[in-house]
C-alpha cells in the first residue's frame, strides 16, 4: 500500500485495499478456508483473513470493508523527527532504570513532550509508519571506545590492508574460544506451557580450547584454519592453548598461504607475552600485527565461526570430553570447505576487504 505524505492511504491504496477486502468477501461466501484465502491474496495474513471472516460473520459485508482514511497524523514531521531524536538518546536519559524501549514507555514520552494522548496500538502504528520495529539489540561493554572502533576501518584496516596488498599478502583475524561440557542451549519446539528440559551430565571435568585464524585476500578463497586442545584436569597438562600453539598455528597458516600475513587480534595478554613479541620479530619479514581495538569483538570475523560452531553443537547431551572434541573438529572441519561462511563472518562484522 502506498501513503500520502499527511500519514494515510492514497486513493489509488484505499482502492486497492478496498478490492482485496471485497476479494476475501467472495472467497468468504464460496466457502474457502483462511489459509488458501491468505495464500491467494498477496501481502494478507492469515490473522488478518481470520479478522475479516469474524466481522463478516458478525455484520456481513459491510463488517469487513475499510472505514477509510485514519485521517490526519496526530503529530507533525518536526516533532516525528524530535522524537526519534529522543528515542536514540535511550531510556536511561528519560528516567527509566535500564535501557529497554517499550510501547507504553514510548507512550508517556510522547505524553510528556507533546501534551498528546496515544493509545499503545497507536503507538505501535506510529513507530512502524516511520521505519521502527521491535528488536533485540547489540550487547556493547562499557569500557568500549567506540571512537577507537568508528576509527578501524578508515585507520587500522585500511592500514592493514594497504600493508597486505604493498606485500601481497593475507589478512587474518586470529581469536581464541572453549567449550566445556555443559553444550549452549538453543532453542528447540515444544508445547505451549511446557518448556523443553535438556537433559546433559552435571558431572564430569575438561574444557576444549580452540584457536582459530580467518584469512582474507581480494582475488582469492578465503581460508580458515583452527587448533584443538582438550584438558581433562591431568597434571602439567596444558589448562587451553597457549603461545606455542599460537605460533605453530600462524606456521602453518603462512605455509599454507604461501604469502605475507597481516595478522589482527585483540590485547589478549597471551597475544603480548615476551616469547610471542619475539616471535613477531624475528619474522616480520613475512608477519605484520595490528590490534584491535578494546572491547570489540564484533570487529572479529573468527567469533562469527566461534558463533557457528557453538550453534551446531547447542543442546549437545555429551557423554565424554570425546564427544565435544569430536563435534568442535567436524564443524570446523566444513567450515574449512565452505568459503562462503566465512566471508560472510566478515560481511557480519562490517568491516570489507576492498580498497
Amino acid at each position: 500500500m502506498r501513503y500520502a505524505q499527511g500519514g494515510g492511504l492514497t486513493d489509488a491504496g484505499r482502492a486497492a485495499r478496498e478490492r482485496v477486502r471485497l476479494q476475501a468477501v467472495e472467497r468468504f461466501e464460496g466457502g474457502q478456508k483462511i489459509r488458501e484465502i491468505a495464500a491467494a491474496l498477496l501481502r494478507v495474513s492469515e490473522r488478518s483473513v481470520e479478522r475479516w471472516r469474524r466481522q463478516w460473520r458478525e455484520r456481513g459485508k459491510a463488517g469487513v470493508l475499510s472505514k477509510g482514511s485514519p485521517g490526519r497524523p496526530r503529530l507533525s514531521e518536526a516533532q516525528i523527527a524530535r522524537l526519534e531524536r529522543e528515542l536514540e538518546c535511550g531510556p536511561l536519559l528519560h528516567g527509566w532504570a535500564d535501557q529497554r524501549w517499550t510501547l507504553a514507555r514510548i507512550k508517556t514520552l510522547i505524553g510528556r513532550l507533546f501534551h498528546v494522548s496515544y493509545t499503545v496500538e497507536g503507538t505501535w502504528q506510529l513507530l512502524k509508519r516511520h521505519g521502527w520495529s521491535w528488536q533485540q539489540p547489540a550487547r556493547r561493554a562499557i569500557e568500549r571506545d567506540d571512537q577507537a572502533v568508528e576509527g578501524m576501518e578508515e585507520g587500522g584496516l585500511a592500514t592493514g590492508k594497504s600493508t597486505a596488498a604493498a606485500c601481497d599478502g593475507w589478512i587474518v583475524f586470529e581469536d581464541e574460544a572453549g567449550q566445556s561440557m555443559t553444550p549452549p542451549r538453543a532453542r528447540s519446539w515444544g508445547r505451549k506451557g511446557s518448556t523443553p528440559v535438556v537433559r546433559v551430565r552435571g558431572r564430569g571435568s575438561g574444557r576444549v580450547s580452540m584457536a582459530g585464524l580467518s584469512c582474507y585476500k581480494p582475488g582469492s578463497r578465503s581460508r580458515m584454519f583452527y587448533s584443538v586442545r582438550e584438558y581433562r584436569g591431568r597434571k602439567s597438562e596444558p589448562k587451553g592453548i597457549g603461545w606455542r600453539d599460537l605460533r605453530d598455528l600462524l606456521v602453518r597458516a603462512h605455509i599454507q598461504l604461501d604469502g605475507p600475513i597481516v595478522l589482527v587480534w585483540d590485547n589478549l595478554r597471551m597475544h603480548l607475552v615476551e616469547p610471542m613479541r619475539r616471535f613477531i620479530a624475528d619474522h616480520a619479514d613475512w608477519l605484520t600485527v595490528f590490534q584491535l581495538p578494546s572491547y570489540s569483538p564484533d570487529l572479529n570475523p573468527q567469533e562469527g565461526i566461534w558463533s557457528l560452531v557453538k550453534r551446531d553443537i547447542g543442546n549437545l547431551a555429551a557423554a565424554d570430553l570425546g564427544q565435544i572434541t569430536r563435534a568442535v573438529k567436524r564443524r570446523l572441519k566444513q567450515i574449512q570447505y565452505r568459503p562462503d561462511l566465512v566471508d560472510g563472518c566478515l560481511a557480519g562484522t562490517g568491516l570489507s576487504m576492498d580498497d
